[in-house]
């Protein structure tokens, strides 16, 4: 199998992420939340902790993806919640909150990566002790080891990748950002976004099919 044929197994583990994980991080009308960052700008405490439990699980999400390490994604959540509280009295809100919470939370993962500490902790963990996105609760247990099985692969193969390509794959794949939405994070253009993601799904393809012959 060459690189630019089609993966079945990959193409339908990326078209089902979306499904468990939503772009639209929180429940309530963008008013309520707007009255929220209101409240939270002018120093709530309680009102910037209900933001936080509306993006918390996004965000580790992301940054686990990112990061692959537990430790290290929570650590950047934690970062990026910090970052965020500091900043928001001069945020201006020009896109949604879910946005701008992406862009500090890249921004996190990208600095920890950079840290030798960090380099090191990737290079001596055996990928089998990563934690998995948890499995349909429903799926046969067959069926759950082998998603269970296709997560890991699909992680170790994130990791993989250059930054950038990992970014719009956790992004528009994964998290399931359009590509208007992925541009406002990523500071670019959508048809940018739209050659990177083609860039970066091949990448990942090439990936996928030396791990399946190997």
């Amino acid at each position: 199998m060459t690189a630019s044929s089609s993966s079945p197994s990959l193409d339908l583990l990326l078209a089902s992420l979306p499904e468990a994980s939503s772009a639209q991080a929180t429940t309530v009308p963008d008013t309520q939340e707007n009255r929220l960052i209101r409240r939270a700008q002018a120093g709530d405490t309680g009102a910037f902790r209900t933001l936080v439990e509306l993006h918390e699980d996004m965000i580790f999400r992301v940054c686990h993806q990112w990061l692959a390490l537990e430790e290290d994604a929570r650590e950047a959540c934690q970062d990026t919640f910090v970052k965020a509280w500091q900043a928001l009295p001069a945020w201006q809100p020009r896109a949604r909150l879910s946005t701008w919470l992406y862009q500090i939370a890249l921004n996190q993962c990208r600095d920890r990566a950079r840290s030798r500490a960090f380099r090191q902790r990737q290079a001596t963990t055996n990928f089998d002790q990563l934690t998995a996105t948890p499995a349909c609760p429903h799926a046969s247990p067959d069926l759950a080891a082998v998603r269970r099985d296709d997560m890991l692969k699909l992680q170790q193969g994130l990791a993989a990748l250059p930054a950038a390509s990992r970014e719009i794959l956790i992004l528009c794949a994964m998290e399931g950002l359009s590509y208007q939405e992925a541009a406002l994070v990523l500071k670019c253009s959508p048809r940018a976004i739209e050659g990177r993601l083609y860039r970066a799904r091949q990448l990942l393809l090439a990936w996928w099919n030396r791990e399946s012959t190997s």
